[in-house]
């Protein structure tokens, strides 16, 4: 990569070195990785695998449901870090993917409940579909931008649980009833309970997912999606193919996405047109500006937010439970601006400049 930008400001614009070039330095700046000093990356990996093995035994301390909860929050977790990449890493405003969660789910339940299809195996495939999907979907939103592109994808959201409720689809979908389905069973004689069983099978799979991720967004591609974010021009300039960097984004956002719906069908047992309205959308954005923009970690805070704040808010007013949310929202955004991840960033840079004093 370091190559291509230094064979690329070689060039020159109206007569003047490409390097010159203002949005050219910008781009080049945030494109180039800074590395960071060997001892704070020993502890970072040392605190990423400690989170790890908390992660693996807070089934055997809680209740079962504080594991269901705690299931759901990863499930929101995986959906949070795909619409992030589309919109805190490349720049795209989607107010659409709940209408990819609701796809994958609904797909996932299609094949475990009208063709017997073992509950691990339909995830995949949910995924798959919302790629390609997402992908096709992304094509004509290449002419759209800001506003126009969230109208667009509003749009998908408003209209999906309408189809789904649709009667020639009645026969897959249940209608206006929705597929119950079954809890999955613990295999392989295991000495734990269904929904430890199923709190270890979505814990795995958000692992890869979120390790997927990292890969992704700290590599060539990642710095692509940013730089098409903050100078598109410069980007171009560069040679970065911003119509496939965006429609390859959205596939990868909408996979996440979908994955993130099978996983939910999976956890609740049950799904209805009606669990996937456009609020879903605006939770799935509320989750990523909370958790903060353009952050990995950012997913799992923000998760953890949209889940049990609106538990919190009600216990605190059954009349006005919204309104409590509300207010607890505006109050994050507006001592959190960089989010719960920027904060955690913010803490962890002054211990280590304390430290390394």
């Amino acid at each position: 990569m370091a190559e291509q930008v230094k064979t690329s400001t070689t060039s020159t614009v109206a007569g003047q070195p490409l390097s010159s070039v203002p949005l050219v330095k910008s781009a080049t700046a945030q494109i180039q990785a800074v590395p960071l000093p060997r001892r704070l990356v020993g502890a970072r990996a040392w605190g990423i695998g400690a989170i790890v093995v908390i992660g693996a035994l807070l089934p055997f301390a809680l209740q079962n449901f504080y594991i269901f909860q705690l299931t759901l929050a990863m499930v929101y977790a995986i959906a949070l870090i795909g619409l992030n990449m589309l919109v805190g890493y490349n720049g795209q405003v989607s107010l659409g993917h709940g209408a990819l969660y609701a796809i994958g789910a609904y797909i996932a339940a299609i094949l475990m409940n009208s063709y017997d299809w073992p509950y691990w195996l339909s995830v995949l495939p949910a995924g798959v579909v919302c790629l390609v999907f997402g992908y096709f979907f992304g094509l004509p939103a290449l002419r759209l931008s800001g506003h126009y592109l969230a109208l667009a994808s509003l749009a998908l959201a408003v209209t999906t649980p309408q189809v789904l409720k649709h009667k020639a689809l009645e026969q897959w979908t249940g209608g206006f009833s929705g597929i119950v389905l079954s809890k999955p069973e613990v295999p392989f004689g295991l000495p734990i309970n269904q929904d430890q069983w199923i709190y270890f099978f979505v814990y795995a799979i958000m692992l890869v997912l979120f390790l997927g991720a990292y890969n992704l967004l700290r590599g060539r591609i990642g710095r692509a999606m940013i730089a098409i974010r903050d100078q598109p021009i410069a980007a171009e300039a560069m040679g970065i193919n911003s119509a496939i960097i965006k429609t390859s984004t959205f596939g990868v956002s909408a996979f996440y996405t979908g994955v993130a719906g099978a996983l939910s069908a999976i956890v609740v047992q049950f799904v209805s047109p009606d669990s996937y309205d456009f609020f879903l959308s605006i939770t799935l954005l509320v989750g990523i500006a909370v958790g903060g923009f353009a952050t990995i970690s950012g997913a799992i805070y923000g998760a953890l937010f949209i889940l049990l704040v609106p538990n919190f808010a009600g216990e605190l007013s059954k009349s006005a439970p919204w309104a409590i949310y509300g207010v607890l929202l505006i109050l994050v955004m507006y001592f959190l601006p960089t989010g719960f991840a920027g904060f955690v960033r913010m803490i962890g840079q002054r211990l280590s400049a304390m430290f390394t004093r």
